[in-house]
């Protein structure tokens, strides 16, 4: 997933978020809020591109905020201990793949998961990455690559590149604990992950396109999907029907899309697909995109799939999803929290439209118990 960067000071919580009715001063759209979940404090990637961290640890803190297992919103996992523990990973398969595979900074929700599930988690109150000002890996980054591409064309590997990769790591992020004190306990980053209810097996990443099977996985070919880790397709119908009654029973949604549309803006707060191309806009249609409610396209599995097909629909950035709103009109919003910091209009979340939805994600991960019961026995989830 691409970089970004987004500067901040302030913190903003869903709670907060809720008294938005509007994307922006001024404009003239009016949302009622259908279903407003608790989330924590939105973030600030920095320089870097680990949107897939932030928003992946964004997504479990409301699962635990969900769950009970924390009475407050004032619960910060450390998103750094997961970029920490996958970037030898990456270097791994980079390496006996003889560089025929990516390396980078990006990543998927799959890499979150590995890491609950094989390292556990911990707060960022004992694991920042050696944060400073802002996170910016583009120096560490550079080394590493420089360490791990030239093996990728050697006839022969000194095993002792693991060392010395650990050591770039570890100079630039810091030790990952092996165990540590939080809130008067002892806890391993496996245990501390226990302590708050999260297991790997919850969850599932789904997608929805027609070069593979409905209802089996696949290997999303995506860049950044480096492990090869498969995700669950169903047709376009279901994959919104899945996230749009997860939210409306109370499940928060890590979502995966694109975000170089024109029509994505971020710093109005909203993310749309209108029915006109911009091309064919008048300037007043163009002039009032962002502030009065139009008329948006009806977003098909053809359509969907020639975007992904032509590479028009990447996979850009990974978000949070806290809720659901509608307009006077009856369009349906998603409430999205980004990791962007909060200077927008809207304290650092937007609303996306229900076409963008169905149009520009290229999967999202959810609690399996988030899935119509129908829907989940075709998938063959139990």
């Amino acid at each position: 997933m691409k970089k970004w960067i987004i500067s901040a000071a302030v913190l903003c919580t869903s709670a907060a978020f809720a008294q938005t009715k509007t994307n922006k001063e001024g404009s003239k759209y009016e949302f009622t809020t259908i279903k407003n979940l608790e989330a924590t404090a939105v973030q600030n990637q920095g320089q870097t591109g680990t949107c897939w961290s932030f928003s992946g640890l964004s997504f479990f803190e409301s699962e635990v905020l969900k769950a009970g297992k924390v009475k407050n919103a004032n619960l910060n996992l450390s998103e750094m201990f997961v970029v920490r523990n996958m970037y030898p990973l990456k270097a791994e398969n980079y390496v006996r793949m003889h560089g025929k595979t990516n390396f980078a900074e990006g990543g998927g929700f799959p890499d979150d998961l590995l890491c609950l599930k094989n390292y556990g988690l911990v707060p960022q109150s004992v694991y920042d990455g050696n944060r400073t000002k802002t996170y910016n890996h583009a120096e560490m980054v550079t080394l590493l690559e420089g360490m791990v591409k030239p093996l990728g064309d050697a006839k022969a590997v000194n095993p002792a590149w693991r060392k010395a990769f650990d050591g770039v790591l570890d100079a630039y992020m810091g030790t990952a604990p092996e165990k540590f004190e939080y809130e008067g306990k002892t806890y391993t980053p496996q245990s501390f992950a226990k302590h708050l209810g999260l297991n790997a097996d919850d969850y599932v990443v789904i997608s929805s396109f027609t070069h593979h099977p409905f209802y089996k996985q696949f290997v999303l070919e995506v860049p950044d999907n480096w492990n090869w880790e498969s995700v669950y397709n169903v047709p376009l119908d279901e994959f919104t029907k899945i996230a749009e009654n997860a939210v409306t029973n109370g499940y928060s949604i890590a979502w995966a899309a694109d975000v170089s549309e024109k029509t994505f803006n971020f710093r109005d707060g909203l993310a749309i697909i209108p029915e006109k191309e911009m091309a064919d806009m008048t300037q007043e249609e163009r002039s009032t995109l962002y502030t009065v409610p139009g008329k948006e396209k009806v977003i098909t599995q053809e359509m969907r799939q020639l975007a992904f097909d032509n590479y028009e629909t990447q996979d850009d950035h990974g978000m949070h999803i806290t809720g659901l709103v509608k307009d006077q009109k009856g369009g349906k919003y998603f409430i999205v929290k980004n990791s962007w910091g909060t200077e927008n209009p809207c304290g650092g979340y937007f609303y996306a439209s229900m076409p963008y939805f169905a149009y520009k994600t290229t999967c999202y991960m959810v609690n399996k118990k988030a899935i119509p019961s129908d829907i989940a026995k075709k998938m063959g989830i139990k």
